[in-house]
């Protein structure tokens, strides 16, 4: 019986605390277009989710970068989820296909996938159906550009029930995008990473999302550097251009000093350490509140 309230009082307190990842894939079954079933052809989410005290019904989807060849999941992946969960907002690290293996549509097919997954399972997460959002950072930022712009061309399993519901985020962050497939404002090797060898006019047009920013688009945060060479900042001031001529709700950040592919700019896990773009995060969490996903809005209009 000692045993038993001793183990009852640990669980008091580790029910306080969050508990540790959790990988979900998003097919039972091969994903569409998977050419093998190892784990490489196997898209996931790592699920962190926050503390029950500070929780605030909110989900994220991660979409770290990595010019489309590899995937950067420790400061733009892992470390992004354990800041979100501190804000109480649920994060969800994506695994998604890459070239060469894999090219387009794969990468969109994960990403809207992972919006549908949080959602369908929004009640076991602890989050509101109409509170998910995904960040994205360099690829990963044009990947979650696509995922709020083309969320339409996703392709469905007949007779899934994850893809009975909506694939739509309902907020996105971009960090250091690209959003641009032409040069001189995207990497070289960005587009064929995507595409394939040669790509082509016409789907460097499908996949430069400014092209397709529309009414419905969910409200954007972009965030950016000047001193950025490898994805030039005009990657977001279209992006950013393009919301507002649409009317969608948007606000962007460009930063003077740092380097492409800064995460949190705090020197942890990789990242650089950048003193003066380490204010974004902080940027992030007021915008939230604005937008009433961190709690009611203290930054009301009349």
């Amino acid at each position: 019986m000692l045993a038993a309230l001793i183990v009852s009082g640990m669980a008091v307190l580790y029910l306080r605390q969050p508990p540790p990842p959790m990988t979900h894939y998003l097919w039972d079954t091969r994903a569409p277009g998977a050419i093998a079933d190892q784990e490489e052809d196997k898209p996931s989410l790592q699920v962190f989710l926050p503390s029950p005290d500070k929780a605030t019904g909110t989900g994220i989807v991660i979409c770290p970068g990595g010019a489309y060849v590899k995937l950067v999941s420790s400061y733009e992946g892992e470390e992004i989820a354990r800041w979100l969960n501190k804000i109480g907002v649920a994060a969800f690290v994506l695994k998604y296909r890459f070239g060469p293996r894999y090219y387009h549509p794969a990468p969109l097919n994960d990403a809207s996938r992972a919006i549908r997954y949080v959602r369908y399972h929004s009640k076991e997460f602890g989050v509101a159906p109409d509170r998910i959002g995904i960040i994205g950072f360099s690829a990963g930022g044009h990947l979650a550009s696509t995922a709020i712009t083309l969320y339409d061309m996703a392709e469905k399993t007949k007779g899934d029930p994850v893809d009975s519901v909506s694939a739509r985020p309902d907020f996105a962050i971009l960090g250091y995008p690209i959003i641009s497939l032409y040069e001189p404002y995207t990497h070289p090797s960005i587009a064929p990473n995507l595409i394939g060898p040669n790509p082509s006019a016409e789907m460097r047009d499908l996949l430069s999302s400014h092209k397709h920013v529309t009414s419905q688009t969910p409200p954007t945060f972009l965030f950016h550097t000047n001193e950025d060479s490898l994805v030039k900042m005009e990657n977001s001031e279209f992006f950013y251009s393009a919301l507002r001529k649409a009317g969608v709700p948007a606000e962007m950040h460009i930063y003077d000093r740092g380097q492409h592919g800064i995460g949190l700019a705090d020197g942890v896990n990789g990242a650089m350490d950048v003193p003066s773009f380490t204010t974004w995060p902080i940027l992030v969490e007021h915008w939230l509140h604005s937008r009433d996903f961190l709690g009611p809005s203290k930054d009301k209009r009349p």
